[in-house]
């Protein structure tokens, strides 16, 4: 394991991403704007840093796993100018692919996208799936980052392709978990049990994901993903009228969800 790792941002998936790396045998740095999460951060056996010039100008391999555009932008024009020559960044956020390629474009480091899937509690299991997108030698070379904490990586394309395939997944996610919410609530009033129907229904063409980690997902991030989703069907002239339905829907769900005795009233 000779790259150094960074990893920017140590929140819910940071957080496990950086102690699976570290496990691994990889040298691993990292920072977050909140400094009470270096104990975490070091008892998962990395080496915690105040800052992410400072993290840039040592490792190789550099991760960003913070929120929004705007703080992915601000970290590659600004923090990233102090990366060494030949590293690679990796923007493990869920942002526009837009930005991911306008970065890579003006960018003095090769940068691509990483995005993950299947959510906090693989995160916690280094089950994740990776999206990535890049050249084939670059995706090579950042592979065995990768499965650090992945069960799976996927090529996606081009860079910015790792974002369009984490929209695509969240858009039939969220649309699932309110199919789920309507379909069990219909049955309920029916008087079926619904965790006998929902065993039931994971053997069945009606499986999903969703259906699958019922009462767990939080929808942290349901209108975030889905204002993403909007922006680039906007971006690309296309109607994406059930999208936009979920996204509404899940603004409604959210303080609600799993609570089938209030859905539909």
């Amino acid at each position: 394991m000779n790259e150094i790792v960074g990893v920017v941002g140590a929140g819910r998936m940071g957080l496990p991403i950086i102690g699976h790396l570290a496990r691994k045998g990889f040298r691993t740095f990292a920072t977050d704007l909140d400094a009470k999460r270096r104990p975490e951060v070091e008892k998962r056996g990395a080496a915690w840093l105040p800052d992410a010039q400072g993290l840039a100008a040592q490792c190789d391999v550099i991760l960003i796993c913070v929120g929004f555009d705007r703080e992915v932008r601000q970290l590659v024009e600004k923090d990233l100018r102090s990366a060494k020559a030949g590293a690679l960044c990796a923007i493990l956020s869920t942002i526009h692919p837009r930005t991911v390629q306008e970065l890579a474009k003006a960018s003095r480091i090769e940068l691509i996208d990483a995005t993950v899937c299947r959510g906090g509690e693989a995160a916690d299991a280094g089950t994740l799936l990776s999206f990535v997108g890049g050249s084939e030698a670059t995706v090579a070379r950042i592979t065995p980052v990768l499965k650090a904490y992945s069960a799976d990586v996927v090529h996606s394309g081009a860079v910015g392709s790792a974002q369009v395939a984490k929209a695509v997944n969240n858009l039939i996610m969220w649309a699932c978990l309110v199919a789920d919410h309507e379909g069990l609530a219909l049955a309920q009033r029916y008087g079926v049990d619904i965790e006998h129907l929902r065993q039931g229904l994971l053997m069945s063409s009606a499986a999903n994901n969703a259906l699958g980690n019922w009462g767990r997902q939080t929808m942290a991030w349901a209108e975030d993903d889905m204002a993403i989703v909007a922006e680039m069907a906007a971006d690309c002239g296309i109607a994406l009228p059930q999208a936009g339905v979920t996204r509404e829907l899940c603004r409604a769900l959210k303080p609600r969800r799993y609570k089938l005795e209030e859905y539909g009233r």
